[in-house]
């Protein structure tokens, strides 16, 4: 029987491969699909999210979350400058929601619907999952697991020298999840990063006859472009899409139990994830099953299969995208 799911995303080229690969999985049950602003401000998540949805036109359409910004605001538009992560490439057209449930509302409304029964896999910052901890207490041990793209053990940051870019987008709110009793799983980039895919991955995807193959053959290009352009790497990473790997395989990972948290104040330590590795450590309630190590090849040849099972169920396309 399928697993319940709640994707919570910022698309975004990944979280977009991600989803496309979610809803046509036969093993989950995609109930809900959560914008979050990060990536992309929150008004483009809402709408991307629309959007990629209206495009693949899934067996079962989930319910959509409309993003709102955090309290106090976002730190960055986008993981570049000049982020190319609206997936402006795609060309997507959609109608705008005529009356947007607010993401958090349905993160409750699902998880309360079917207590203990709901994963939710948070590829973006942590806003809507402590809005939810906020809005219902019991949200924590109700929710199945949370399994969390994000954070940095050993590893610089990506978007500063201390802090990954999904939880320095909203700190606060990472640090409200890392101390909630909800059981949780973190995909930092110590492993993320050990799975690198070069230009010859383009040639790896479906024809683009084919509906996620015409998609993804429009918007991973400007993936390859801006870590280019401004990392100076002829390679990619794919966070979000491993972490979702990492709900179906978890035996193509290593993990450790850690007690972590968040610096929410440090004027250049801002998002980043410290974690408590003494015999007795000081937080109790913090406690994390964090990945520490991947099979990369398996993985790799993981994703490639549910990719192409997740092209080939959607069909091809009756006009490009």
């Amino acid at each position: 029987m399928p697993r319940k799911v709640i994707v919570d995303l910022d698309p975004g080229i990944d979280d977009a491969l991600a989803l496309c690969m979610l809803l046509f999985d036969p093993d989950w049950d995609v109930v809900a699909v959560t914008a979050v602003g990060g990536n992309v401000p929150p008004h483009v998540a809402t709408r991307n999210a629309q959007a990629l949805i209206a495009y693949l036109d899934p067996p079962r359409i989930p319910r959509i979350g409309a993003a709102t910004a955090p309290e106090r605001g976002l730190p960055v538009d986008g993981r570049f400058a000049n982020s190319v992560d609206d997936l402006r490439d795609a060309s997507l057209t959609v109608a705008e929601l005529r009356t947007p449930h607010p993401s958090e509302k349905l993160l409750t409304d699902e998880v309360r619907a079917a207590p203990h029964a709901v994963t939710v896999l948070a590829l973006g910052p942590l806003t809507n999952i402590a809005r939810a901890i906020q809005r219902d207490p019991e949200f924590p041990v109700l929710v199945h697991r949370l399994i969390i793209a994000g954070g940095a053990i050993q590893v610089p940051g990506n978007i500063t020298p201390a802090a990954e870019f999904n939880i320095y987008c909203d700190p606060h709110a990472a640090k409200i999840v890392f101390a909630s009793k909800a059981a949780k799983t973190l995909v930092p980039l110590d492993v993320t990063n050990r799975v690198n895919f070069s230009l010859s991955f383009l040639n790896e995807l479906p024809p683009e006859t084919n509906k996620i193959g015409a998609l993804l053959r429009k918007i991973l290009p400007a993936k390859f472009r801006a870590y280019r352009q401004h990392l100076g790497l002829e390679t990619i990473h794919l966070h979000d899409s491993l972490t979702y790997l990492a709900a179906c395989r978890p035996d193509l990972f290593r993990y450790e139990e850690l007690a972590g948290d968040v610096e929410t104040v440090g004027e250049i330590t801002r998002g980043a994830t410290i974690f408590d590795r003494r015999p007795v450590p000081a937080w109790q309630e913090n406690r994390l099953e964090v990945a520490v190590g991947i099979d990369a090849a398996a993985i790799r040849l993981e994703l490639l299969k549910r990719l192409n099972a997740a092209a080939q169920a959607a069909g091809n396309v009756e006009s490009p995208p």
